[in-house]
């Protein structure tokens, strides 16, 4: 393949040039949500019987990639995934994608630390500003540590990405090797279904524990962005965001006035965030916004950043919880659903900030196979994955109640946990807490 000289300019050249410098047995880097190209991904996709084990890493698709779809069999490019969507878990299950477990925060340093060095990253960006970057946009997350470990660097430049300011937000021409056009189409939106009485039910409860001049990071999902719209009606106001995902409700909360971020350790005044996924709304706001900062997932994710912001507030959704306090928020059995992301980075991070506080949400039930479930149980699913240990669970929230689970021992937090159970599971969780001693 060509080799760049040091200092040498970069080249526009078209999709399927680039596509044709792939060889096979290559790892390629699709990068982050809105960042992952498309473009090159049809031209790529149009070589598929030319190639064979080409691995190819991502995080979030947000719309079927053409090398999947042209491979249903995987007999040319395998998938890589360090957090599932939708359409990445239709892809596990077909047999065509895999699943990298980590703390997202720590993505950076594998990329430095871990991995051999990638064959190419290709990113969408924005086109070039006047001092020669071309901006992630609306993700950052380990863009940089991927360019700093790619022997090739493509960027697929469109004019349809909101352009943001922060950290390491870009990649300088000098470090490009290849320019090529992408399509200019929107940015993907990705919008919350409508909250339902069961997810306003939890927000007003958690809303009721924040404070003015909290910290907040509010995960995906319809229920922590349900806790916005409560802190909208409960007056609390002088609000900072320090999150791993920029979510509407956020937004929401911002152009309310209620976000002002003054009395942050970190960053005061500023919207603190890796990337953002949300509506046209959310992409307006925040393109060209010097109130938003985005940066690197190292920095958001860290533990011991986090702590630093007072009264940090942690918002994240679980699938299932165990009679001990095990939060199971990535699997359903040995089914891959999402990832562990940042919650338990989170969790850790806000317990230990000064007057911090991290909220684990759940509906007690959930129907599967027209039978209606509880979400809260003696024993976790086979095969599912412990996300959050029982060790690091603050507050559970469902809506029946809400429970602490710090200083409680094994027997206190079943009975505090089958307390805020459905009320048709909660006789039978307590016969077996009762069988089995707890």
């Amino acid at each position: 393949m060509p080799v760049r000289i040091a200092g040498s300019p970069a080249r526009t050249i078209s999709a399927t040039e680039a596509a044709r410098l792939v060889r096979s047995g290559m790892w390629l880097d699709y990068g982050v949500t809105l960042c992952q190209p498309d473009v090159f991904d049809k031209a790529l996709a149009a070589r598929c019987e030319s190639l064979e084990n080409v691995k190819i890493r991502s995080t979030l698709t947000l719309k079927p990639r053409a090398v999947l779809e042209a491979d249903p069999e995987g007999k040319h490019f395998t998938w890589f995934s360090w957090h599932f969507s939708g359409y990445d878990r239709k892809k596990h299950d077909a047999g065509r994608a895999c699943y990298i477990p980590l703390h997202l925060g720590e993505v950076p340093d594998y990329y430095r630390r871990f991995i051999e060095p990638v064959d190419f990253v290709i990113l969408k960006t924005c086109p070039m500003d006047d001092q020669g970057y071309f901006n992630f946009s609306v993700t950052n997350a380990w863009h940089r540590a991927v360019i700093e470990r790619a022997r090739t660097v493509i960027v697929e430049v469109t004019e349809g990405l909101p352009y943001v300011y922060g950290e390491q937000t870009g990649v300088h021409i000098s470090e490009v090797d290849y320019i090529i056009q992408g399509d200019n189409e929107p940015a993907t939106e990705l919008l919350n279904p409508p909250p339902t009485d069961i997810d306003r039910a939890v927000a007003r409860q958690i809303a009721a524990e924040i404070e003015d001049g909290a910290c907040l990071q509010i995960g995906i999902g319809s229920m922590p962005n349900a806790v916005c719209t409560s802190l909208l009606e409960s007056g609390v106001r002088d609000l900072g965001i320090h999150t791993e995902m920029l979510i509407d409700g956020l937004i929401d909360l911002y152009k309310a006035g209620r976000v002002t971020g003054s009395r942050k350790t970190l960053n005061p005044g500023k919207i603190v965030y890796t990337f953002a996924l949300g509506s046209r709304v959310l992409y307006e706001t925040i393109d060209r916004n010097p109130d938003f900062h985005c940066c690197p997932v190292d920095y958001t994710n860290a533990p011991h950043i986090i702590m630093q912001n007072q009264r940090m507030i942690s918002i994240n959704n679980t699938t299932q919880i165990d009679l001990q306090g095990q939060a199971a928020s990535e699997s359903d059995g040995h089914r891959h659903i999402s990832g562990t992301g940042g919650q338990v980075q989170f969790v850790r991070g806000a317990y230990a900030s000064e007057g911090g506080k991290s909220f684990i949400c759940l509906s007690s039930t959930y129907e599967k196979r027209g039978e209606r479930r509880s979400r809260i149980v003696f024993n976790l699913t086979t095969g599912n994955i412990v996300t959050t240990p029982r060790s690091d669970v603050m507050y559970v929230v469902t809506e029946y109640g809400m429970v602490n689970l710090k200083s409680k021992s094994v027997a206190e937090r079943a009975k505090a946990l089958i307390g805020i159970a459905h009320p048709d599971f909660r006789e039978h969780l307590e016969r077996q807490a009762a069988e089995h001693r707890l």
